[in-house]
């Protein structure tokens, strides 16, 4: 009778926790992430508070937080022109030297710190890192870059190390691209989850360091990511009318960085666009696709 008894209570404790796994609802700040033990826990940037048995901002914690109002310029290639009147700077983390991060600081610019975290790039330092393994199809339009199979803890170790070296050229928060691989034929068959948990990853180890760090692009994860992401980065969101999709950024308080490249806006319909991007409380700049400062067109002053 107590080996049936056993039996039964084992039974009832693995449904349970199976159930769990299933049906677990977190708080408020905080986030499910293990499978195995329905273990909730506090968003990066927030800790427990043992008294509400929730979670609260950790005022501890001091990385850079631009705002809905935040100026920027983002330019990776090229000399970086240091002359316009921003607060914010995106420019490229392997490229740009330590010395030109200091400048900017030094003017009283704020540095974020650009590079993939999505994709191989067959120039880059590291790139001898990455095994075979963890990279298949090319990206489409992009020589020598294919997509990282983010599942791989070798590439989340390459990102954990570039992670570091942001913080050695002393950046102040990061942009990983190519994130949204979930969404495109990678050859690896990525899932919704992958995307999300490696995305929660590149989050949580940028503010361990203290480095803030946008969501690029994803526009179909807003809505799960916004509470680990400090800022968003957007291309073409008016292009292709997704701007809608990234409200729940400017509901936090929390800026939506945006680059529009085709030439229509540089003429004709310049003003349009600024006027739509300024009611969506949208930091939009018109720029050339390869980002070398070649024109820079800010709907925050139209020229």
């Amino acid at each position: 009778m107590k080996f049936i008894l056993f039996i039964l209570l084992s039974i009832l404790v693995f449904s349970c926790k199976e159930t769990m796994v299933c049906d677990l609802a977190c708080g408020n700040n905080a986030h499910y992430t293990d499978e195995t033990e329905c273990e909730c826990k506090c968003n990066s940037g927030y800790i427990l508070d043992k008294n509400e048995f929730d979670c609260i901002k950790d005022e501890a914690k001091s990385w850079y937080k631009p705002n809905s109002k935040t100026k920027w310029q983002w330019q990776l290639t090229g000399e970086i022109n240091s002359s316009y009147d921003v607060e914010l700077y995106d420019i490229d983390l392997f490229d740009t030297s330590k010395e030109t991060i200091e400048l900017l600081h030094s003017d009283g610019r704020k540095v974020i710190c650009y590079f993939s975290a999505g994709s191989y790039e067959n120039w880059r330092k590291d790139k001898d890192s990455f095994t075979s393994a963890d990279y298949k199809k090319s990206l489409d339009g992009w020589d020598g870059e294919n997509w990282l199979d983010i599942r791989s803890e070798n590439v989340k170790n390459i990102m954990k190390k570039r992670l570091d070296l942001a913080v050695e050229k002393k950046c102040d928060g990061v942009e990983p691209d190519n994130v949204d691989g979930y969404s495109n034929d990678t050859g690896l068959n990525l899932t919704y989850e992958d995307q999300i948990k490696y995305n929660s990853f590149l989050s949580i180890e940028a503010h361990k360091r203290d480095l803030s760090i946008a969501l690029k692009n994803d526009l179909n994860q807003v809505n799960d990511l916004v509470e680990l992401f400090d800022f968003s980065v957007n291309e073409q969101c008016h292009q292709y009318n997704e701007c809608d999709m990234l409200k729940p950024f400017t509901d936090a308080n929390k800026p939506i960085f945006n680059a529009e490249y085709n030439s229509k806006y540089k003429y004709d319909e310049r003003d349009e666009l600024c006027d739509k991007s300024q009611s969506q409380n949208i930091r939009t700049l018109i720029l050339p696709m390869n980002l070398d400062d070649e024109f820079r067109i800010s709907c925050d002053i139209i020229n």
